[in-house]
């Protein structure tokens, strides 16, 4: 175990890793008209330019921690963020939207490894007692990267060119890499097993095609051929995966973690936690500049109760998981998560920031206290020498859970939000509420805008309803499935294997 002082350099290092994928999975929300003006792009591009991202990073995952357990999670982390950088580089200069879209593709790539090292290296470098308040760190230096996207890319744009939304990870990739490689052990499992291929192709193919359905989902509709096809594919080639891997002697992905209660509850915990987090993040940010009417630095500053909440409840959580067990707190998160949501479902057209700020910080507060406990009982339940696959497979279903909630609660935004809109309105104005607000501010027209953010509202209203009813939900599944001896974050599982750590 490292020292005090390098285990929270350490930490840095990780934390600096997380900022920046947070901060790419949104910076190109404000950034998309630009490149549409700029580089000539057609809306088929721009999706593509944010699918080509999003694709191979939910689906690279697991054979990313299969790969850190054999080879090392410490050279795996510098070759993701190396990808991360070379790749942001590209992007930067890119002349056109082939090289963006590669650009974006390559990015996947790193944030597919980076994500579950870094989760994975967290039990390595800490010990059960600081483990808590090291991952409430991460997660919310997660959370932080996700409002600060748009608030980072909005400063640049009014400053600089499009680039710059992409420039800005270089610094911060070098920093993590000096950091990485002078504060974090190797760790890696001594006996892993080759590359179990099948499970890797099937993993990969199977994953890209379900992501890709979800994605497409709002755009093109739930019926759309493509969008079943998709789906159906998807699910076709994890089931294959799941008997294939279940035969197999050496895994990539350890079935065996899904008969332990606390793995599989804490994650589903985890997931629908995301689920929730990645919903609220897509509509929240739309309210604050569509109906209170601030800019995206406004919008994005605006988001920040939401985050020293999570970090409240997180460090809140890591002291009583300690105290009253898993069991009590990961439900009670879950309660005060659903508390948040019914708060926020009240919310009116002329509801002010303050009441907005408060059940955020609410919300916060609830996404801490269930996410962290829930991800520290999660890696608890890991054999150390195989930190990496399992910490992949708890990311990987948080992550599908991600784009599931942008997926489903974006869909059901804009049915409430389409449904709510007055016969007459312009075709353009029905597409979303941001369209809306900049039609009427170029038309003069108060009457519509009045009722785009009224419609709005009540859509955003149902997301949070929907999401409160399945907090409370999850909150009961857990409290009745969840093992009750899981005090403290529970007991690493054991093997016969050892693990080699060297700095």
């Amino acid at each position: 175990m490292a020292s005090l002082t390098s285990r929270w350099w350490a930490l840095g290092a990780l934390v600096l890793s997380a900022l920046v994928i947070g901060m790419d999975a949104t910076v190109l929300n404000v950034a998309l008209p630009t490149l549409a003006a700029d580089l000539h792009a057609s809306t088929g591009d721009l999706q593509w330019i944010v699918d080509a991202y999003l694709i191979p990073f939910a689906a690279l995952m697991l054979p990313a921690g299969a790969l850190g357990d054999r080879f090392g999670r410490k050279r795996l982390l510098l070759a993701g963020l190396a990808a991360f950088g070379i790749a942001s580089v590209v992007a930067t200069y890119a002349g056109g939207t082939g090289a963006l879209i590669a650009a974006r593709a390559l990015m996947g790539v790193g944030g597919a490894m980076i994500m579950p090292l870094s989760t994975s290296i967290l039990p390595v470098v800490f010990p059960p007692a600081e483990r808590g308040r090291a991952i409430a760190v991460w997660t919310a230096a997660l959370a932080l990267g996700l409002p600060l996207g748009p608030v980072v890319g909005g400063y640049l744009l009014d400053r600089f060119w499009w680039g710059s939304v992409f420039l800005v990870n270089i610094p911060m990739i070098v920093i993590a890499m000096a950091a990485v490689a002078a504060f974090i052990p190797e760790s890696r499992d001594p006996a892993a097993p080759r590359t179990d291929l099948p499970g890797a192709l099937l993993s990969v193919t199977g994953l890209a095609a379900l992501v890709y359905g979800v994605i497409e989902a709002p755009v093109r509709g739930w019926g759309d051929a493509r969008v079943l096809a998709g789906l159906g594919a998807g699910a076709a080639l994890l089931a294959v995966f799941v008997g294939v891997e279940a035969r197999t002697r050496q895994p990539m992905m350890d079935l065996g973690l899904f008969r332990d209660r606390i793995f599989v509850w804490g994650a589903a915990g985890a997931t629908f936690v995301n689920f929730g987090m990645s919903g609220v993040l897509f509509v929240v940010p739309q309210h604050l500049q569509a109906v209170l009417g601030h800019d995206a630095l406004g919008a994005g500053v605006r988001v920040i109760p939401m985050v020293a909440g999570l970090m409240a409840g997180g460090l809140a959580g890591e002291r009583l998981t300690a105290r009253l067990g898993l069991r009590v707190v990961m439900p009670a998160g879950l309660a005060v998560l659903a508390a948040g949501f019914f708060l926020g479902a009240a919310t009116s057209v002329s509801s002010a920031y303050g009441f907005v700020a408060a059940w955020q910080a609410l919300l916060g507060a609830g996404i801490g206290l269930a996410m962290v406990p829930a991800m520290d009982g999660v890696l608890a339940t890991l054999p150390e020498e195989r930190s990496g696959s399992g910490s992949a497979t708890l990311q990987t279903v948080r992550q599908v859970g991600g784009a599931l909630g942008v997926a489903g609660l974006g869909s059901l935004l804009s049915a409430a939000y389409a449904s709510r809109l007055p016969g007459g309105v312009p075709e353009a104005a029905a597409d979303s509420v941001t369209a809306a607000a900049a039609l009427a501010a170029r038309a003069g027209d108060a009457a519509l805008l009045s009722a785009a953010r009224e419609a709005f509202v009540h859509g955003m209203d149902l997301v949070l309803l929907v999401c409160g009813a399945a907090s409370v939900l999850i909150a009961v599944l857990v409290a009745v499935f969840l093992p009750g001896s899981t005090a403290g974050g529970g007991k690493r599982a054991q093997s016969g294997h050892e693990l080699t750590s060297a700095r």
